[in-house]
């Protein structure tokens, strides 16, 4: 039997006081959009579907480069850390997944996998660390690890990423999401084509460790930690080195990755048409990769990439890309943001999923460019709240997800437990 961190009985009590009013209003929103044809409940069943992992080490308070100032009760270590994804999966029901980061989360993957099953949580996508060193790590990659001009150092980066494969397969995970921070800072630093050719040569030693049904996720970024050049800059790039690593490799889009105001959603067509578009970490940005709450910031835009996914969906069965928050929380309660993230993920899915698109392919064709916009305006423009919050009712879920975390007093009961974390150091958990 499923365990539950919040008692039953408070979701229920919450739910109770709310049910009566989200009865009309979901009943007010069917009538609306029955007039435009479309079946309520069965945007309900899709969203209730839906499912985005939640990173490991976004339930932990995040940091700049100029200090972190831990919040109550953080997570000692990956157990606690399983325990917070567990009240996000209970509240929402949409986050069944939890994706490790290692080392950062290293330990035994049998206890892992005991403690992620009480709550019936499994485990997404793997993800290696080489843009940090570990203590006792033999070789820095102050100056990278995949594209290191030392051998030695690319095997070390190498053997990493085929560990993370090793404790993901005892998890029962079938993906490694690779990021590094290889790069440079100065003109001259580094010869571009030896150091992308050297990241080639060792991806393509990770990528033969793959089991058969596992896939590898690339992940481009414009900068950071490297300002003047990054090995894997862009989309490009990323699509390169799927087509170079082979069938099992795919390009991972995170929204903060780019320079601003790029078409995203485009770049998210032009991958799926290729079948390169291996799935996401979503956050929102307004001046780089600031990897604020989704949504946050440019809602339509997660929209937009919304209506990209749905309308490959539509044609394509088979196109599952991977979803998954990877944000950082330096001023609310981890929890909290990622509740409501998860849930704006949802609102943007079922947006998309109302958009006429017999209309918009016919304004389309018609080179009608307000009738075509409009048809994705009006999508956009519905409040879908009633059908998240009916879909997490039927699931067991909570009607209101902050009102319902808050009463439940979860943070003070694990501040009560957890040892409180002294300020000052900086960095992400």
């Amino acid at each position: 039997m499923t365990e539950h961190i919040i008692d039953a009985s408070v979701v229920e009590a919450e739910n109770a006081k709310r049910i009566a009013d989200l009865n009309v209003d979901y009943d007010t929103l069917g009538e609306r959009l029955d007039r435009r044809g479309v079946d309520i409940d069965a945007i309900k069943g899709k969203v209730a579907g839906f499912n985005v992992a939640v990173p490991s080490w976004g339930v932990g308070t995040g940091g700049t480069r100029f200090a972190r100032f831990p919040g109550l009760g953080e997570p000692r270590d990956i157990f606690d850390k399983i325990e917070d994804c567990a009240v996000i999966a209970q509240l929402t029901q949409a986050t069944n997944t939890v994706s490790l980061h290692i080392p950062w989360d290293k330990a035994d993957p049998n206890r892992l996998k005991q403690a992620a099953s009480r709550f019936s949580l499994g485990f997404d996508a793997m993800n290696s660390n080489t843009f940090s060193d570990a203590r006792g790590q033999l070789q820095s990659y102050k100056f990278g690890s995949l594209s290191h001009a030392d051998a030695g150092t690319r095997h070390q980066a190498i053997e990493h990423n085929i560990e993370c494969i090793e404790i993901g397969q005892t998890l029962g995970s079938k993906a490694l999401t690779v990021w590094i921070g290889d790069g440079s800072n100065f003109p001259g630093q580094v010869n571009f084509a030896d150091q992308f050719g050297h990241y080639l040569d060792s991806m393509k030693a990770v990528y033969a460790a793959l089991p058969a049904d596992w896939r590898i996720y690339t992940e481009h970024k414009m900068y950071e930690p490297a300002f003047y050049s990054t090995v894997v800059q862009d989309w490009g790039t990323n699509y390169l080195i799927a087509k170079e690593l082979g069938d099992k490799a795919f390009c991972l889009v995170d929204l903060g990755h780019h320079a601003p105001n790029v078409n995203i959603e485009m770049i998210v067509s032009r991958l799926a048409q290729f079948g390169k578009l291996g799935g996401f970490h979503f956050n929102d940005s307004k001046y780089g990769d600031d990897d604020l709450d989704a949504g946050a910031i440019d809602p339509y835009r997660l929209f937009l990439v919304f209506n990209e996914l749905v309308d490959i969906e539509g044609k394509d069965e088979n196109f599952h890309p991977a979803h998954m928050l990877d944000q950082s929380h330096n001023v609310t309660d981890p929890i909290e943001s990622l509740m409501l993230s998860a849930s704006d993920v949802q609102r943007a899915y079922a947006q998309a999923l109302l958009v006429d698109r017999k209309d918009l392919a016919a304004a389309q064709q018609g080179n009608d460019a307000l009738a075509a916009t409009q048809a994705l305006r009006q999508a956009y423009r519905t409040d879908v709240e009633p059908i998240l919050a009916m879909a997490r009712f039927d699931n067991g879920g909570a009607i209101d997800l902050l009102g319902t975390y808050r009463a439940s007093g979860y943070r003070a009961k694990v501040a009560a437990v957890r040892p409180a974390i002294e300020a000052g150091s900086s960095g992400i958990v």
